[in-house]
């Protein structure tokens, strides 16, 4: 049960597997995309038929005739990576071993649905991905494997989410072997440690010019690529893909666009400053700030607005 790109590596990993057998591939239902509102089947979608794998795809996964349906198949496993719906227990008490689920973080740190984002917002050092018993109660289940990997200042959530999915793709093969091998000890979680992170919005890519450059690249870095970081100069609206915190120290205030040269678009934080490498006007091009500057004349000092 998956539906976005991120679910697609572990499918593909647990199709190429000769001791596993997948009967269906669940996925949300073709949703209109684009301009044209033209009827586009989820990534997990395009996967499965591709591999020869028969598709699901319930507008509510909790109905009699949803449920009629998983059971026919008499799965020993359910396999749900970022499928969109929640399950009821009914639905979780159908397979014969366990429901599993693959979550983006280190459990119990970030349950919910932006956990990618919140490890980068947060300046994390480290993220990872891990697998888990499904319950009722959202990413509360008992804990099977974990699997980490580094954060860098210059990853984004595309980056990320990459990277995590194809770490997720090998340590689902790994938890699901080890079960059969009965190697494997489910581990309650620590539910005093738990932190809860929510879905994103677009509004939650307005930058914060008095925050410091670093937790501004950190912004920047999550909201890369969905909603993206935004401001406004004067009444337009730009789009910031790619910074670097600089330690220069300057009397201007926050927002400020002091300096323009080649290494980019220098900006006043609320402590140090940050040097604008990417960014996106009304052409709607991403263009790199030299590029930008050709086309866009900036009267130094000006602020970026905060609304």
């Amino acid at each position: 049960m998956g539906t976005p790109d991120f679910s697609v590596p572990a499918l593909k990993q647990l199709a190429a597997q000769d001791d596993f057998y997948i009967s269906l591939v669940v996925t949300q239902p073709d949703r209109p995309k684009g301009r044209g509102k033209k009827l586009t089947s989820s990534p997990v979608k395009k996967a499965a038929l591709e591999l020869g794998i028969d598709v699901f795809q319930p507008e509510n996964i909790n109905t009699e005739h949803a449920k009629d349906t998983l059971l026919s198949f008499h799965p020993d496993f359910f396999v749900v990576a970022a499928f969109g719906q929640i399950l009821s227990q009914e639905i979780l008490d159908i397979p014969k071993v366990f429901p599993i689920n693959i979550h983006a973080s280190l459990l119990p740190r970030y349950r919910g649905a932006s956990p990618i984002q919140a490890s980068i917002l947060n300046r994390d050092k480290e993220t990872g991905i891990t697998t888990m018993i499904m319950a009722k109660k959202m990413d509360a289940g008992d804990l099977l494997m974990t699997a980490s990997t580094p954060i860098s200042e210059q990853d984004t959530a595309q980056d990320l989410h990459d990277r995590l999915g194809l770490i997720g793709a090998d340590l689902i093969v790994k938890t699901i072997q080890a079960i059969l091998d009965d190697g494997l000890e489910r581990k309650p979680q620590d539910h005093s440690k738990a932190t809860y992170v929510k879905m994103l919005k677009k509004s939650d890519g307005r930058i914060d010019w008095n925050l410091s450059c670093r937790q501004i690249c950190a912004h920047i870095n999550a909201m890369t690529p969905w909603p993206g970081a935004f401001t406004r100069l004067g009444d337009k609206l730009i789009k910031i893909y790619k910074a670097t915190p600089s330690d220069i120290i300057t009397r201007h205030a926050p927002g400020v666009i002091f300096q323009c040269d080649k290494q980019g678009i220098h900006v006043a934080t609320g402590k140090g400053c940050l040097i604008i490498l990417e960014l996106m006007g009304t052409s709607g091009k991403r263009l790199k700030s030299g590029e930008f500057l050709c086309g866009h004349k900036i009267d130094l000092p000006v602020r970026f607005s905060f609304s």
